[in-house]
C-alpha cells in the first residue's frame, strides 16, 4: 500500500452547497497542500475525511481502512490540528498530557516533552497565557505526540507571523522524513504550501479543479504579458484564463505548449488559482 489517504467519488449535499465526486490520493512520505476560497469545501472535506459529518456517498480509505467501520483504530494514526486551540484555557502543557495518555494508546510523554524544548512552550503556564502563536505549537506537539502516521491541519498556520510558520513548516518536513508518513494541509498561504507540498489540490464551489504535483504546476504553467494585439493573434487553445486592463493583457498559458516569441513569467500557485476562477476564458 502506498497510498496513506484515498478518497474516491464523495459528496455531501446541504442546502445551498454541494460537494461534489472529490477525488484525491496522497502517497505516503509526501505533503499535500490543499487549497480553494472561502466556503469551497476545505472544512467539509476535511470533517468528512475525519468521520465528523456523515458523508452521503463515496468513500475514504486512510492507510487502507474505511474511515467509518475501522473509526476508532484509525484516529490512534491521525493527528489534526484545527485553525484554532479547544484546550480549556486552565490547563497547563503537563495537565494536557495527563489526559491524552488516556485517550491515545501510543501517547509518548517523552516525545511531548521535547516538542515542548523545541517549540519553547512553558510546561506551568496555562492555555490562555500562549500566544495564538504558542498555542498552535501546542496543538501541534500534542498531534504529533501520539506517533501518528497521518497529520492533517485545516488553516493551522493561519495569523502566524513568518518566523512561526517557517518554524511549523520545518517540523512537517521533518515528519515525512519517515516515508510512511504523510500531511494534509488546508491553506490560504500559498506561498508556505509552494515551500514544502508535493502535491496541490484544489477546490472551488464543492468541485475538484485539479490535483497534480506541485512542480508540474509551477513547471507547465506561466503568466504571459503582451499588448492586446498580440494577443489576439495567439493561439487559444493554450490559455487557460486572462485578463485585460490598460497596459494590454495578462494570461495564464500552459508555457511549454505555446509556439512563438513571447515573455512568459513563472506563475505561482495563487497564480495558477485566480485565472482558473477568475480570469475570462476564452
Amino acid at each position: 500500500m502506498n497510498n496513506i489517504l484515498e478518497i474516491k467519488n464523495l459528496s455531501k449535499n446541504y442546502d445551498g452547497f454541494k460537494l461534489r465526486d472529490v477525488n484525491i490520493v496522497l502517497p505516503k512520505g509526501c505533503i499535500m497542500g490543499f487549497v480553494g476560497e472561502n466556503g469551497a469545501g476545505k472544512s467539509t472535506t476535511i470533517k468528512l475525511i475525519l468521520n465528523l459529518i456523515h458523508r452521503d456517498n463515496g468513500e475514504v480509505n486512510i492507510l487502507g481502512l474505511d474511515n467509518i467501520k475501522f473509526d476508532k483504530q484509525i484516529k490512534e494514526d491521525v493527528g489534526v490540528v484545527f485553525d484554532e486551540s479547544n484546550f480549556p484555557d486552565v490547563m497547563r502543557a503537563t495537565d494536557i498530557s495527563i489526559v491524552m495518555k488516556n485517550i491515545y494508546k501510543n501517547w509518548d510523554d517523552a516525545v511531548f516533552k521535547s516538542y515542548l524544548e523545541k517549540f519553547s512552550l512553558p510546561h506551568n503556564k496555562t492555555v490562555k497565557e500562549y500566544s495564538r502563536g504558542m498555542k498552535m505549537k501546542l496543538s501541534i506537539a500534542v498531534a504529533l505526540s501520539h506517533n501518528p502516521k497521518l497529520l492533517i491541519l485545516d488553516e493551522a498556520t493561519s495569523g502566524l507571523d513568518p518566523i512561526v510558520r517557517e518554524e511549523i513548516l520545518d517540523v512537517f518536513l521533518e515528519f515525512i522524513q519517515n516515508e510512511e508518513h504523510a500531511v494534509f494541509i488546508s491553506s490560504h498561504i500559498t506561498s508556505d504550501l509552494e515551500k514544502i507540498a508535493d502535491y496541490i489540490t484544489f477546490i472551488h464551489k464543492g468541485k475538484i479543479m485539479f490535483s497534480e504535483p506541485k512542480d508540474n504546476l509551477l513547471h507547465d504553467y506561466g503568466i504571459l504579458k503582451c499588448s492586446n494585439a498580440k494577443f489576439e493573434s495567439i493561439d487559444k487553445t493554450y490559455v487557460i484564463g486572462y485578463r485585460k486592463n490598460q497596459f494590454g493583457v495578462e494570461a495564464l498559458v500552459k508555457r511549454n505548449k505555446l509556439r512563438g516569441d513571447y515573455t512568459i513569467d513563472n506563475a505561482s500557485i495563487e497564480d495558477i488559482m485566480v485565472f482558473r476562477i477568475k480570469g475570462e476564458i476564452k
